[in-house]
């Protein structure tokens, strides 16, 4: 672990609440806390945020996940270890992650509906962005 450049929590406290607000209102999200670890785990893999990825790993572990299918979660692709709604969840986050360059494509996200009700959609919409946003707070104030 890093110096962090800036106290940012304490430098902008309401901006600061405000995440952590969003972040408690997804905790009582139907999605479920293992899918919006999981969700957390690959964004913060596909972010580059070592203090993320750890968190997220010790979480997921924590609440029983398998240490297989964690440490298989980069290649989830070719693994046999998610189900379809986390393929699912997994496709519009890493879309959504890397939004400059897929535009968030209807590929990406007509699957979703065969899983998640609207609602569901909307918060791991969320999460994702939430997951985003704590990251780039993270790899640029060097926590």
């Amino acid at each position: 672990m890093t110096t962090p450049r800036l106290p940012y929590n304490e430098l902008s406290p309401g901006a600061y609440q405000g995440f952590l607000h969003s972040k408690k209102a997804l905790e009582k999200s139907p999605l479920g806390a293992g899918l919006i670890e999981l969700i957390n785990l690959r964004v913060s893999q596909i972010n580059g945020c070592a203090y993320c990825t750890q968190l997220h790993a010790g979480l997921l572990r924590q609440r029983g996940l398998d240490d297989a299918k964690i440490d298989s979660l980069a290649g989830w692709r070719v693994s046999d270890r998610f189900t379809e709604r986390e393929r699912a969840a997994l496709t519009w986050a890493e879309s959504l992650t890397h939004v400059a360059e897929t535009a968030a494509p209807d590929a990406a996200y007509q699957p979703l509906a065969t899983h998640f009700d609207d609602t569901e959609i909307s918060d791991l919409t969320f999460a994702v962005a939430l997951m985003n946003a704590f990251n780039r707070l993270a790899v640029g104030m060097r926590i």
